[in-house]
């Protein structure tokens, strides 16, 4: 488990990570999740004793993490998959962790095999894509067989069987009853896999909750309408607030109008529905209107405009 309490962190006058509290607990993945800039990589960096807090404090199974006598076997890390001299193996990389732990031999051909990294674990780490670096830096999180793991954006430079790995590992680890914090821009990996949200900006928590209420008090995506009346339909529901979108014939998007009173609706007047589905919105959306005030670096809009011939 780790546990947060009022974490901060300045520099000079900037405050960077600003009364931080929060809880990652065991058997559930925790999403950690806020625009760059937010504090995410400060607050990882104060957990694993990187950076020391300006105020508050963070504990890992209780304790500082400086202060366990074993920290690999408690909080396994990759928060940056380069940091490993390129001169190196893999498995002499891997062993040298080992061997400041007491960790056997035999675990580390067990990581070096769970990563895929059997056919290259005694090439030098410096011609590793960025995908084999990703996946020897999550083997070297696992090594110490840890009860708590934090990722920082494991899956980039993978391609879609090492993210299904990785989604399937960290699912698999949280249902053994071991706490995993994964950090990620990825929205839509991170609705697959994550089950508790904690997301910052500008250093201050702007939520705590699971996916499920984050995504539903976060409001409706709509109702999805199939019927081969669509267009009559429509005309039915057309009212002041009520908006509808269409992206083929046969279905409706509505927005202003609850599903059952849209169902009354069609009842009323002899529509036959053949779907009739709220809409959750998506974590992609819930979170960028969540964070808006909150991000650091604004895109100007994309305009398009046609080339004089």
């Amino acid at each position: 488990m780790i546990e947060a309490c009022e974490l901060t962190k300045r520099y000079g006058d900037k405050t960077v990570v600003d009364r931080l509290s929060f809880t990652v607990k065991p058997g559930e993945v925790t999403g950690f999740l806020g625009p760059n800039g937010a504090g995410k990589s400060t607050t990882m960096r104060m957990i694993v004793g990187l950076d020391a807090p300006t105020a508050g404090s963070v504990t890992v199974n209780g304790r500082a993490y400086a202060r366990h006598p074993a920290p690999l076997r408690e909080i396994g890390t990759l928060l940056d998959a380069k940091s490993v001299h390129p001169g190196r193996s893999a498995f002499g990389h891997l062993m040298a962790l080992a061997l400041t732990h007491g960790i056997p031999r035999g675990r580390v051909d067990a990581v070096i095999e769970l990563a895929g990294l059997g056919s290259v674990a005694h090439k030098r780490v410096g011609a590793f894509s960025l995908g084999m670096g990703q996946r020897l830096g999550i083997a070297a999180a696992l090594l110490g067989d840890p009860a708590v793991i934090m990722l920082d954006e494991p899956v980039n430079g993978l391609d879609p069987e090492g993210v299904l790995w990785v989604r399937e590992l960290l699912s698999g680890l949280a249902a053994e009853g071991r706490a995993v914090m994964l950090s990620s821009h990825l929205m839509s990996e991170m609705a697959l896999i994550a089950d508790h949200l904690v997301i910052i900006g500008r250093g201050r928590l702007l939520a705590d909750s699971s996916l499920t209420d984050f995504t539903r008090q976060a409001g409706s995506g709509g109702v999805k309408v199939i019927s081969d009346e669509a267009l009559r339909l429509r005309d039915l529901l057309a009212a002041p607030g009520v908006t509808i979108s269409s992206s083929r014939a046969q279905e409706l998007v509505v927005h202003g109008w609850e599903a059952r009173d849209i169902g009354r609706v069609a009842a009323q007047y002899g529509v036959a529905l053949e779907e009739l589905t709220p809409q959750a919105v998506s974590l992609e959306t819930a979170f960028m209107e969540l964070t808006h005030d909150a991000v650091e670096y604004q895109s100007a809009p994309v305009r398009t405009e046609r080339m004089a011939a």
